[in-house]
């Protein structure tokens, strides 16, 4: 892959990165810790213990998400320093140019991610929530 397609990728895997900081950020009402925006949000609240439990449980899975997507940017953008963005990590073939413009964080070329995924059928990667979410 040629120097300017991947700092193409970069940028974009980037901006993916600060957008999502940036929701990280506002889910949280500005740049504090999860745990103080927990007790911020429950303090006060008039919620029965179930609307609470939920409402917890919900901003606790969203922020695991949020987590593990970024970890899926950052180790995109290691793999660009590294020189090795683009090939599946599987079987080392060059991921297609439309799949990486879809989803640039991806790990495995369509044959080996639906392998993937046929192994642990109810784990789906990060990778594929964005276009799950669209759809």
């Amino acid at each position: 892959m040629d120097a300017h397609v991947l700092q193409t990728y970069q940028m974009q895997l980037e901006e993916l990165q600060k957008d999502l900081l940036a929701q990280i950020a506002q889910h949280r009402g500005g740049v504090m810790s999860c745990v103080d925006s927990a007790i911020e949000r429950f303090a006060k609240t008039q919620d029965s213990t179930a609307s609470i439990n939920t409402i917890r449980d919900l901003t606790l899975a969203l922020g695991e998400r949020e987590l593990s997507e970024l970890i899926d940017i950052d180790a995109a953008l290691k793999r660009i320093q590294a020189g090795t963005f683009g090939a599946c990590i599987d079987c080392s073939k060059p991921i297609q140019k439309e799949r990486l413009d879809l989803v640039p964080q991806a790990l495995r070329c369509p044959i080996c991610q639906k392998r993937a995924e046929h192994i642990n059928p109810f784990t789906l990667p990060v990778e594929n929530h964005r276009t799950h979410m669209a759809a």
